[in-house]
């Protein structure tokens, strides 16, 4: 019985180190790549766990470069996993562009992914172009009318400008610019209406898709209506600008005549006050020239004749002038 145990640790360490040989070493992913037609040893595949390389994200895409007749080491596979690359989509992409008879080399794919863009994507493009639909764009044309427009953009992928070329926003950017140009260089919005193909035509003529990563094969114009008139608008809000600019300089006048106005009644009250000095010295003048003997009683009391006249005079004209203003209402 006590045979038996050592034994039977023996099995179970045999097991443990046959487990972890398997785990280790991927002699399934060997088998599939030898009957794959890849040539691969063991030994290398080992090399790839050391290295932090997973090998199934190494030999499945090679095993299809394999069959698709594309010539591709694991050297360079592994150098792109470890840069942060997608092997199995490059390895698509390559393959889509044999089958499309488009020169597509691998250190080129690999440029494109690693630049973060989707370099399978960009290939089926280039095979089938895309539609960029643009959002309403809108212009004024030289009449004042407010002119909106949509555009949809045809383009196709550039393999040479991917790398460093601009993307499907910068296409939009531009080809809005143009139909703003268009529409704004139009002598009338009719004409835009009329012949919306010349804006398609003109922006056609830009050259749009300089520095882009694609190229513009058609710009079709799918809506175009009219909008608000800008030019009536504007006119209006000028309009209310001048109203209030008027309104403020006739208020700027009418507080000057105002103060023009207290500034001549305080005048007024300032001459009054010295009429009422000058006569408050009369009397004054009358007494010395008793004293003097300059002025006789007589002829003080026929001052005092000729006063007391005017009075009667200002009263009379006074009152006549009151009974001629109650006749006149009436």
């Amino acid at each position: 019985m006590n045979g038996w145990i050592p034994l039977g640790l023996l099995i179970i360490v045999l097991l443990v180190l046959i487990s972890l040989f398997f785990r280790f070493v991927p002699v399934g992913l060997w088998i599939t790549a030898y009957f794959s037609g890849v040539k691969v040893g063991i030994g290398n595949l080992i090399g790839m766990r050391l290295r932090r390389v997973v090998p199934k994200m190494i030999i499945n895409p090679m095993i299809k470069a394999t069959k698709a007749g594309l010539v591709i080491n694991t050297n360079e596979l592994e150098a792109h996993y470890l840069a942060g690359g997608n092997v199995n989509m490059v390895i698509d992409a390559l393959i889509a562009a044999q089958r499309a008879n488009i020169d597509l080399e691998f250190e080129q794919a690999a440029a494109i992914d690693l630049a973060g863009r989707n370099v399978f994507e960009a290939v089926q493009v280039s095979v089938n172009p895309k539609v960029i639909e643009t959002p309403i764009i809108a212009g004024v044309a030289m009449d004042g009318i407010e002119v909106k427009a949509k555009a949809k953009v045809t383009v196709r992928a550039n393999i040479e400008r991917l790398v460093g070329g601009a993307g499907e926003e910068t296409i939009i950017a531009r080809v809005g610019e143009g139909i703003v140009t268009t529409v704004g260089s139009a002598a009338k919005h009719s004409i835009v209406l009329e012949n919306p193909d010349s804006i398609s035509q003109t922006v056609l003529r830009k050259g749009l898709d300089s520095g882009t990563a694609f190229e513009i094969l058609s710009i079709d114009i799918a809506d175009v209506d009219v909008g608000r008139n800008i030019g009536a608008k504007l006119q209006a809000d000028q309009a209310v600008a001048d109203k209030k600019i008027a309104q403020a300089k006739a208020e700027e006048r009418r507080a000057f005549a105002v103060a023009q106005e207290q500034e001549m009644l305080a005048e007024v009250q300032r001459m009054r006050a010295k009429v009422v000095e000058a006569e408050s010295e009369v009397p004054l003048a009358i007494a010395e020239a008793f004293r003097k003997g300059n002025l006789g009683i007589h002829d003080y009391y026929q001052l005092q004749n000729i006063q007391a006249d005017t009075a009667m005079r200002e009263s009379i004209a006074k009152d006549e002038k009151t009974a001629g203003d109650t006749v006149i209402s009436e």
